[in-house]
């Protein structure tokens, strides 16, 4: 009876850490699928070396060690300026349009207040790690303040937050004249009080950072010379 039993639980092991395997495949968020995958790899690697089958081992052993490398690199760039850069487009750039096209119906689900294209008076944001477009981001001016009209992620990078680099370049919305920044209440899943925004107080789900203005100014005077 305990050896039935004690199959069961070897099966058991080797099964859930297939099945998991299989899942961490389906993921398109890098991080998360990175760490799924680590997690299959320890619970496949405890299964083969109760069966003793030691390439087995090895093999997940290898696996293992790579995402563990990639998860520190990717946690180590998740708020690192230096990995992401933000380019201004203009509201009829085509390839802003592309973006907003492509991802349309999972940005109506995160952000259902966005019609879908920037319109008068606003201005656009494309974060970019490499030559990949990692997020979008859309701002309206109302005095001196940036209120958030889209502030999205695609799906790989949904573990991250590049927008947070659009709004800790004070340079960037200073120079325009901007003041604060004030998220909508309409965004789903919001980040930002994590990055140093606070609670507008009239509203809990609507967020304001005010931008420091010397360190925007200390950016302009080191850019300059």
């Amino acid at each position: 009876m305990d050896t039935l039993l004690s199959d069961v639980w070897i099966d058991a092991l080797g099964w859930g850490g297939s099945a998991l395997l299989v899942y961490s495949l389906l993921q398109q968020r890098v991080l998360r699928f990175r760490t799924l995958n680590l997690v299959a790899g320890f619970v496949l690697i405890v299964f083969n070396t109760i069966l003793g089958v030691w390439p087995m081992v090895a093999l997940n052993a290898v696996t293992s060690g790579i995402n563990l490398w990639f998860i520190a690199q990717l946690r180590r760039q998740r708020h690192d300026a230096a990995s992401f850069e933000v380019i201004e487009v203009g509201l009829d750039d085509q390839y802003l349009r592309h973006v907003l096209d492509t991802h349309g119906d999972d940005m109506r689900r995160h952000q259902p207040s966005f019609s879908g294209r920037p319109g008068p008076g606003q201005e656009a944001f494309v974060v970019v790690k490499g030559d990949e477009t990692v997020g979008v981001v859309v701002i309206q001016r109302e005095g001196d303040t940036a209120h958030i009209c889209l502030d999205y992620v695609t799906p790989k990078y949904r573990d991250f937050t590049p927008g947070e680099f659009v709004w800790r370049r004070s340079d960037l919305l200073c120079s325009r004249g901007y003041r604060r920044v004030m998220t909508s209440p309409s965004i789903v899943a919001p980040y930002y009080d994590k990055i140093g925004f606070r609670p507008s107080g009239s509203d809990d789900n609507v967020f304001v950072l005010e931008l420091d203005q010397d360190e925007a100014a200390a950016t302009q005077r080191s850019s300059a010379v």
